[in-house]
């Protein structure tokens, strides 16, 4: 009787020190609530649930204690490197981050998005880059901003692209730039996006006169099939010269909306704009948010990045509201400045509150198409700024000479 209450014990010891009571920690627990609470946004409020709720799924499970050893593998030493995971431990969500880490998903996101993308507005109106161009003044202020918080030049470059409000591309840079801060970025980039209207409808009234709300935009010019065609190989090929860094987003975003105008490839435009972008959807919402641990998560830095996060945010909008204020004046008064909002990458919602705001002051005032230029230049803008950031520090230059400068300059001032 003693041996088997010897041998019964040792087994419930060696049970008991699987389970996850014995694995967990407090960080676990406050990341399986915020999990509930992201979940909750994303199937009650509907807040970008398409992606938000995958991320919220991926922050649960990788944090029920005990679980990350089955789905990610073992780090041994404590380093949690993804090329550190012990290979024949390796789980799957291992494997699913692995288009993340070699950079795969945020590309083919972008060719379902081309896919689904009318350039038309932009084509009619090529002076909306200038605002998609505006809108990008968050990233770059949030730049200068995330360095006088003390992060280093990659991390504040990753950091200020949550500004372009295009949660492919900050996935991309901050994966070639500062892979560690991945969970905190997308996270916040994709919450920023869910909460559009609550950030950027104030913004939106605070900028403009009741007068401006109210102008009437001229209907646009038809376009033609064979401008909608040139369009995405000409912009693909001078962006790829200029900038080679964003050819990758650039490139696909154009080749599905190559794909969409040609009509001679429907299925594969179908499947661009369905199977595909939903399942890539999938893989990078439950990637990026099995590396939310706790441990990595809740730290400082993290409330910096929410906050720079959001602050790019708004100089983003700002800057496609004065651009098309500047731009009202300029043309007197055939610009509604509303459309300025759109500016960001967040396609198409930016664009449909921008046609929110201008029925609130004439019913019958219809801005979405004219909003739907400035926001696909926004795209566009986004991936550009992004091949920007990753030319200037992701290996080109010395990011150590970079930083030192900045240094040197924020010293001297």
């Amino acid at each position: 009787m003693s041996l088997l209450a010897v041998n019964f014990g040792g087994i419930f010891n060696g049970l008991y020190g699987q389970m996850g009571f014995a694995q967990g920690s407090w960080q676990n627990y406050v990341m399986l609530l915020i999990s509930f609470v992201l979940m909750y946004l994303a199937i009650v409020k509907k807040f970008e649930p398409m992606l938000l709720l995958p991320i919220a799924f991926g922050m649960f499970l990788i944090n029920i204690p005990g679980a990350e050893k089955v789905l990610w593998g073992v780090h041994p030493d404590g380093n949690n490197a993804y090329d550190a995971v012990e290979p024949s431990s390796r789980g799957l969500l291992w494997y699913l981050y692995f288009g993340v880490d070699k950079v795969i998903y945020p590309p083919l996101i972008f060719l379902g998005i081309g896919a689904m993308t009318d350039f038309g507005p932009l084509i009619a109106n090529p002076k909306s880059m200038l605002i998609g161009a505006g809108a990008q003044l968050g990233i770059f202020v949030a730049f200068i901003l995330a360095i006088a918080f003390g992060f280093s030049v990659a991390a504040a470059a990753a950091i200020a692209i949550i500004g372009g409000a295009d949660g492919p591309t900050a996935i991309l840079v901050t994966t070639k730039l500062s892979s560690d801060l991945l969970p905190m970025i997308a996270i916040a980039a994709y919450s920023y996006m869910a909460l559009i209207p609550i950030i950027q409808k104030p913004l939106m009234k605070l900028l403009t006169t009741k007068k401006e709300r109210t102008i009437r935009m001229k209907p646009l010019r038809q376009v033609s099939k064979i401008e909608k065609i040139l369009f995405p190989i000409i912009v693909t090929l001078v962006m790829g010269i200029i900038l080679p860094d964003s050819i990758a987003l650039l490139g696909m975003l154009m080749l599905g909306n190559l794909l969409k105008e040609s009509g001679v490839v429907d299925r594969l435009s179908t499947q661009a704009q369905n199977g595909l972008m939903n399942t890539i959807t999938i893989f990078l919402g439950v990637a990026v948010g099995c590396k939310a641990k706790g441990e990595l998560f809740l730290q400082v830095e993290t409330l910096e990045i929410i906050a720079i996060g959001l602050f790019a945010f708004i100089m983003g909008t700002i800057g496609g509201l004065l651009v098309a204020k500047v731009m009202c004046k300029v043309t007197k008064g055939q610009i509604n400045p509303l459309i300025g909002s759109a500016g960001v990458s967040a396609v198409p919602m930016a664009a449909r509150i921008s046609e929110d705001v201008g029925r609130q002051y004439d019913p019958q005032n219809h801005l979405l198409m004219h909003a739907m230029g400035p926001n696909v230049a926004g795209v566009i803008g986004s991936a550009i700024a992004a091949g920007v950031l990753l030319a200037c520090f992701g290996g080109y230059f010395d990011g150590q000479a970079v930083q030192a400068a900045i240094q040197t300059a924020a010293s001297i001032a």
